[in-house]
């Protein structure tokens, strides 16, 4: 055997098996996003003897969870055999039974776990359970993946707030509009249509006033299958919403958020129509305190496409957990940027962010971005 040969060899002989299994199961889990919601995505595959004989994956809120559909792809045939699942094993009744105790009746000797569940009616007590019964449990394998698949479920979790992602398209000179507010279109239609699946995946998405009185949106996923309608939110602190915008007339329906110079007027106008309106004590919508009774509400994820106020508000606060910046391989030399200061920051103190990763669509460039560490 030719010495590369030998060396090719060896190193596939030392893939972990624990994560090469682990890591068809973070794909299962893949397949679930944007259907799960309230649920975390959750992929599961059973292994007897180095062989997959079981798998699958949480397809929707309210169905058989991954471990209950791995077993069940596996005939129920599972005894001594190892489970990998992608999250700790559930040990409490919701709309379906426990899992962990389904693990145990059927015999699954060994369970190998990517991440401790961060709800607190399960974190630690799905493994407890688990080896109380006599089954060995590994767990954090492929940890920082695991948590990364479901990063809005865990900061949910952990604080109770949305994760925010704020959804930017840009020039190279770094506009987001004209110097006449007029943006269509600065991106592609490749762009446009990964931000119309974005929109499926979320929660709740939000905008400023300002983007509904010059651009009058829906706020829908469009021309792709989504999992679900968003909540829409319009932070708009005097009610200057038109009663005619397509985002109160298209369902599902619209929140708007105000302050206090809101007019009593226009809140009984909109709530007569079925519009929710949230009022903020502060006269100017406060980003925390939205995204707080957001949070409150049930809302796991926040994805905000409004315009340059909205942007800068967001990214000054620290608010957003990632960016998503589209640009377009266009110049305008002025016009709306998407971040603004008034003095600006110096160049030794900036807003430090790094790239997660970037990818193409058609002629635009998408950056994913996060603070940095």
């Amino acid at each position: 055997m030719k010495p590369v040969a030998r060396r090719m060899n060896s190193e596939v002989q030392e893939i972990d098996p624990d994560e090469r299994f682990m890591k068809i199961a973070l794909g299962l889990a893949e397949l679930g996003r944007g259907f799960t919601a309230p649920n975390p995505m959750v992929g599961a595959v059973i292994v007897r003897k180095g062989r997959i004989i079981g798998a699958g994956y949480h397809k929707r809120a309210g169905e058989p969870h991954a471990e209950i559909r791995a077993m069940e792809d596996a005939g129920w045939d599972v005894k001594g055999a190892t489970m990998y699942v992608t999250l700790e094993p559930c040990v409490h009744y919701g709309r379906t039974p426990p899992c962990a105790d389904r693990i145990i009746k059927e015999g699954i000797k060994r369970v190998v776990i990517a991440v401790l569940d961060p709800n607190p009616r399960v974190h630690g007590e799905g493994v407890r359970k688990l080896r109380e019964a006599g089954i060995e449990v590994k767990v954090g394998v492929l940890e920082k993946e695991a948590r990364a698949l479901n990063e809005a479920f865990f900061k949910f979790m952990e604080t109770g707030l949305p994760f925010v992602i704020l959804k930017l398209a840009a020039t190279l000179d770094g506009h987001i509009a004209d110097s006449r507010g007029n943006s269509k279109w600065i991106s592609s239609e490749a762009s446009r249509a990964f931000v119309h699946k974005l929109r499926g995946e979320v929660d709740g998405i939000a905008v400023g006033i300002n983007t509904v009185l010059v651009d009058d949106p829906m706020l829908t996923p469009r021309d792709v299958y989504p999992a679900r309608f968003p909540r829409r939110f319009v932070l708009d602190s005097e009610l200057k919403i038109p009663l005619t915008s397509k985002i109160l007339r298209v369902p599902p329906p619209t929140v708007v958020v105000t302050g206090a110079k809101h007019s009593e007027e226009k809140k009984k106008a909109l709530e007569e129509r079925g519009i929710e309106v949230w009022i903020q004590e502060k006269q100017e919508v406060d980003m925390k305190e939205f995204l707080k009774k957001a949070g409150e509400k049930g809302i796991q994820s926040m994805m905000f496409e409004g315009g340059g106020k909205v942007a800068t508000s967001i990214i000054e606060a620290g608010l957003f957990d990632k960016i998503y910046l589209f640009l377009a391989p266009r110049l305008l030399g002025g016009g709306i940027q998407f971040f603004r200061k008034d003095p600006p920051l110096p160049v030794d103190s900036p807003v430090e962010l790094q790239i997660e990763t970037f990818k193409r669509f058609s002629s635009d460039l998408l950056l994913v971005l996060r603070k940095k560490e």
